[in-house]
């Protein structure tokens, strides 16, 4: 991920040339001397350290990207904001909810600019999907459901890397995925107020690797001692909406079939629409035609939607993940130019996370739980 923000900031003026603010890459970090320098090498960056403070108290630095693994995120988001450094970082912000709210506190009391990586809001095709819905076109929406389900970690022999220990990657699945299933959900519908959670570990041992070897990818071959998978893997939620609205929510790390099948469908009474990140760049729109006949139809994305136009000229050609990212560097380069801050920040993050607490407790209670109003 500290690959694609860096090659993100040097695309921006490629796609956004009335950018208001271009980036200067001068220093990148990674606690391996290796890949700290080839970070320097490949990526166009002046200088390179193995300490992470040594960008955030540089004097020459106004902005850094947290791309680290969440049991850095609170420290280092922490650091920048009381140095007055801009971030853009990676969800969840933190192993816990209660650090992503403390991140996103000391964000807002700094009055600095954030932009968080929860990109699955940013496809052409999810911007228009909300306009559908703000709009009426849809009529009064009724139902809701979204799915974030994938094979990374399907098999059994996938590395027992930090995102799979308590202390290290915190939640499993509800940050992994989750935050992203939320954030979309609340940038359709707003806010959720009550849910009723419960979660499990398909998948209870892994093959041991050493920290900094390997990712979540990575399968190993048999022989390998076995480690305690400590966070969940699955989960399923009954959601309530602000606007009273009902919904269902799934996450799944370890699902065969579905390699990264994020959906969401919203209905309403006049019409639906659906959407699966594995197409991208279509959206599926249910309508009644003139003639009577009802049914899905498929909505090619083009230059007459949102973004699209920046990236590709005209509509089959598609958009893919990496300019997802270019989006959200362009955000965080405005924010930072003009002092507005713009969305998904940490309050969008902050908000997520106080959903997957209400989430966390149902689990443990075995009941609905309340959404809490941020402290």
């Amino acid at each position: 991920m500290g690959r694609l923000h860096s090659t993100s900031y040097k695309l921006v003026p490629v796609h956004y040339p009335k950018c208001s603010a271009a980036a200067r890459l001068v220093m990148a970090a990674d606690q391996i001397e290796e890949r700290a320098r080839q970070a320097a090498q490949e990526l166009g960056y002046e200088r390179w350290t193995t300490n992470w403070r040594e960008v955030i108290e540089s004097a020459e630095v106004e902005a850094v990207s947290i791309t680290a693994p969440n049991f850095m995120h609170k420290e280092m988001a922490l650091a920048a904001a009381a140095a007055g450094k801009h971030f853009w970082g990676e969800k969840p912000l933190g192993r816990f909810p209660q650090e992503t709210a403390e991140i996103a506190e000391a964000a807002e009391r700094a009055g600095i600019r954030t932009i968080v990586g929860l990109n699955y809001r940013h496809p052409p095709a999810v911007q228009h999907a909300r306009q559908l819905i703000e709009t009426g076109a849809l009529g009064e929406i009724n139902h809701f459901r979204t799915q974030f389900v994938a094979s990374y970690a399907a098999s059994p022999r996938a590395a027992l890397s930090w995102r799979f220990t308590r202390e290290l990657g915190g939640l499993g699945i509800f940050g992994d995925l989750g935050s992203h299933a939320i954030d979309l959900a609340q940038f359709l519908l707003g806010p959720i107020t009550r849910v009723s959670a419960t979660s499990a570990i398909l998948i209870s041992h892994r093959p041991k690797v050493a920290l900094g070897e390997g990712t979540h990818f990575s399968v190993i071959e048999d022989g390998a001692e076995l480690g305690d998978v400590e966070n969940e893997d699955w989960a399923a939620a009954l959601v309530e909406f602000e606007r009273g609205v009902k919904g269902t929510i799934e996450v799944s790390r370890v699902i065969v079939g579905a390699e990264a099948r994020y959906t969401f469908e919203v209905n309403g009474t006049k019409g639906a629409v659906a959407w699966d990140f594995e197409r991208m760049n279509d959206l599926q729109v249910y309508a009644e035609l003139t003639t009577g006949d009802t049914g899905y139809g498929r909505i090619v994305m083009g230059p007459m939607h949102p973004e699209f136009v920046r990236f590709q000229p005209g509509r089959e050609i598609p958009m893919g993940y990496d300019d997802l990212k270019v989006i959200e560097a362009q955000r965080f380069l405005e924010s930072i130019a003009d002092g507005v801050q713009r969305e998904p920040g940490v309050r969008e993050i902050h908000a997520a996370a106080r959903v997957i607490d209400a989430m966390v407790r149902s689990c443990e209670s075995g009941s609905w739980e309340d959404v809490r109003a941020p402290a």
